[in-house]
């Protein structure tokens, strides 16, 4: 069976996006600055379609995260758009543009149904309604024998990690202070089921650290 996995970048103090987001910051107030590791990378570059970027450890690790990867997953607040039911009028498309990064198909975790969208780059957003272990049965039929990424936000990855179902999670932590926002894995509890550190290694300005269920 295919892996669940999920990485996401997150504050000294266990956040992963800032307070009041928007539709002009979705992360946030200072949440960018979780990202600006990544950004300046060559292989998120290329994946946004830009040339150029830093080749090292980071890059590395980014990579690792982006193989094998045949489906995501994300919950409705990554996907974006107001919240409540969809607007008819104007359907939200996601904060990518016509060129959406993923290149395989996406599941949205959703409270509001809503056709599927899809783009010429082999993009697909699939609404789903019936809670996460749904989402997760679709994901992996989807991804075939590849393994499924689980795109966040936080409050999704709580829920998943809470039911024992990610296999494979890696935090990058980004030395700043966020002082309030999404709360990484709020309510998720205590327990890690089964997950073990694997991995830990310090690039620039962030340090990875890789949990697993087998810590050979």
């Amino acid at each position: 069976m295919s892996k669940l996995r999920f990485n996401i970048s997150v504050s000294l103090d266990g956040f992963v996006a800032g307070p009041a987001p928007s539709v002009e910051e979705p992360l946030g107030r200072g949440g960018e600055s979780l990202h600006e590791w990544v950004v300046k990378l060559q292989s998120w570059r290329r994946a946004h379609g830009l040339e150029g970027g830093t080749v090292n450890e980071d890059d590395e690790v980014m990579r690792e995260w982006t193989t094998n990867v045949g489906a995501t997953i994300m919950g409705r607040n990554m996907f974006g758009g107001q919240p409540g039911p969809w607007d008819r009028a104007k359907l939200w498309r996601g904060w990518w543009g016509d060129n959406p990064p993923f290149r395989h198909p996406v599941f949205v975790l959703t409270h509001h149904p809503r056709d599927p969208l899809t783009f010429d780059n082999g993009t697909s957003f699939t609404f789903i309604t019936e809670g996460i272990a749904a989402a997760l049965d679709q994901a992996r039929e989807g991804a075939g024998a590849q393994d499924v990424a689980l795109g966040g936000g936080a409050d999704v990855a709580g829920q998943y990690l809470a039911a024992g179902l990610i296999d494979e999670l890696e935090l990058h932590i980004v030395p700043i202070l966020l002082g309030g926002g999404a709360k990484l894995f709020d309510g998720a509890g205590t327990d890690l089921h089964g997950l073990e550190l694997v991995r830990t290694i310090a690039g620039d300005g962030v340090v990875h650290l890789k949990l697993g269920r087998d810590a050979d």
